[in-house]
């Protein structure tokens, strides 16, 4: 069963449209990377799978539950992580997982909670205001709130903004074990590398268009025309160069 189900997915503002007819699932155990120039409709369409953003048209589902229908079931069952998180200023790093074990009714929050401080190195920062946190580890906490009721679907958007090398392998293995114990992710970044490396498929967006949606291997096929070793990066400039230009003509 596909954990995050997106169906002719269009968004308009006014005159404008910002994404057209997008379809792709993620099912438990996939990470799929979301990726696209500046302006493609990447965080339109996070917004719009976390219930933040009404579709102009389509269906968005988490675990079966339509989002505009069925919001509270379907936000029960995922995470969003904006690419500039919110905290609390006035809570500390404890304080902001109590807060979400209570909006989840999470049971073990001293269980899990002090092994999500222990995993992003964070155990020290426990009672420490959110105000005086570095950009690095506000990231971190906010990551941490995200799983802490252990959503079916995570939406991560620019997960790496802001840690230094140690944070972002710590980030990227948490997201691989997440994906192992069955959680569909999907992650928005500028970071080919990134996508190549850590996700099973791939999502390239460009205006507002889906111009592919496969797997890692089945992107280069795609495009035999780079050969079959091209990187990621060779692939995503390969596809999106034509219709920048068609745009900007």
């Amino acid at each position: 069963m596909q954990v995050i189900s997106v169906r002719d997915f269009h968004k308009t503002y006014e005159k404008t449209v910002a994404v057209r007819g997008l379809s792709f699932d993620v099912e438990p155990g996939h990470i799929l990377g979301l990726v696209g120039p500046n302006g493609a409709g990447k965080t339109t369409t996070m917004r719009a799978i976390a219930g933040i953003l009404p579709p102009t048209h389509g269906r968005l589902l988490i675990a079966g539950n339509d989002v505009v229908e069925t919001p509270v079931a379907a936000k029960r069952e995922l995470a969003y992580v904006p690419d500039d998180p919110h905290l609390f200023d006035a809570l500390s790093v404890w304080e902001h997982l109590e807060f979400i074990a209570s909006a989840y009714e999470v049971a073990d929050l001293e269980t899990a909670g002090a092994a999500l401080l222990e995993q992003f190195e964070l155990t020290e920062k426990r009672d420490a205001f959110a105000h005086g946190l570095s950009r690095g580890m506000r990231q971190k906490l906010a990551i941490a709130c995200a799983y802490l009721h252990n959503p079916r679907a995570i939406l991560l958007d620019e997960p790496l903004t802001g840690l230094d090398p140690r944070g972002i392998r710590i980030m990227r293995e948490s997201i691989k074990q997440r994906a192992a114990a069955g959680a569909a992710i999907l992650v928005s970044s500028h970071l080919m590398s990134l996508v190549e490396g850590l996700c099973t498929h791939v999502l390239i967006l460009s205006s507002g268009n889906q111009l592919f949606f496969g797997t890692i291997a089945e992107a280069r096929s795609a495009y035999e025309e780079l050969g079959g070793e091209a990187s990621l990066e060779d692939v995503f400039f390969h596809a999106t160069e034509g219709t920048r230009t068609q745009t900007e003509a």
